[in-house]
């Protein structure tokens, strides 16, 4: 319960961290670099996943082991040469 407490109060504390930027960067004539870097930040975060899973959990995920296998079935699926010739190359 603690735990989810302090994720609450973090999540609370820089969410108004953030707007306070970006309202300064959108009110005040003089704010600066410190503003910026913040309100900037803040957004690049917004553009991460958050539907992330462990590769080994992922539907339908590739191994590393087996990524040239999987770029040669979807090349010759995509020009219709079919597939049995991809698959014995490694």
């Amino acid at each position: 319960m603690a735990g989810r407490i302090v994720r609450w109060g973090a999540a609370l504390a820089l969410g108004a961290v953030w707007w306070w930027s970006v309202l300064r960067l959108a009110l005040v004539p003089d704010a600066g670099v410190l503003e910026g870097a913040v309100a900037a930040g803040g957004w690049g975060l917004s553009l991460l996943p958050v539907h992330c899973v462990p590769k080994a959990r992922a539907v339908g995920a590739v191994g590393s082991d087996r990524w040239r296998e999987s770029w040669q079935e979807a090349w010759s699926r995509r020009r219709g040469t079919g597939v049995g010739r991809a698959r014995g190359v490694r």
